[in-house]
């Protein structure tokens, strides 16, 4: 397989955190919403992503080049999961990576009963790629400002088999 996740270390904060503000700055200067854009945090944050005992963070690599990075979070009874943030860098997009990180994080985590994650509803491709994946629109939205609304997608997993025996 071309593409590989590996659960990110602090000694990579730096690449991510680089990688994270060239996957976002396009996104910064479009809907200039300086307040949650992610190109707009510190590495402090990512290093805190990394570290965080109810967050697993993942580099995302394609032919072992770090082209991206997939975090999930999830509740106290493990059962409720949330993508956030999960990017990757322009020259990589369009070869499906995006939704193989998302089938393998999905995979990682089978006690998951569902998945939540929120994207720029003015970004039809990222819509599109999530409900393509068979993620369903909550009903809910947040206005970052005047050119963004953030629009929130759940997905609900199938009981796996070995639950039902």
């Amino acid at each position: 397989m071309e593409l590989k996740l590996s659960r990110a270390k602090v000694s990579e904060a730096e690449v991510i955190f680089t990688l994270q503000h060239e996957a976002f700055l396009p996104l910064l200067e479009k809907y200039k919403d300086y307040d949650t854009n992610p190109a707009n945090e510190s590495i402090e944050k990512v290093v805190a992503r990394i570290m965080n005992p109810r967050r697993a963070y993942y580099m995302i690599r394609y032919k072992e080049v770090p082209v991206g990075a997939i975090g999930v979070r999830w509740d106290e009874t493990e059962s409720h999961y949330w993508i956030s943030p999960m990017f990757v860098i322009s020259a990589y997009q369009g070869l499906g990576i995006a939704q193989q990180a998302i089938n393998a994080v999905e995979s990682m985590y089978p006690m998951a009963e569902t998945w939540e994650l929120a994207t720029i509803l003015e970004e039809t491709r990222n819509c599109y790629l999530y409900e393509k994946m068979g993620y369903r629109t909550t009903g809910a939205t947040k206005r970052l400002n005047e050119f963004a609304t953030l629009v929130f997608y759940y997905k609900k997993m199938q009981p796996s088999k070995a639950a039902s025996c």
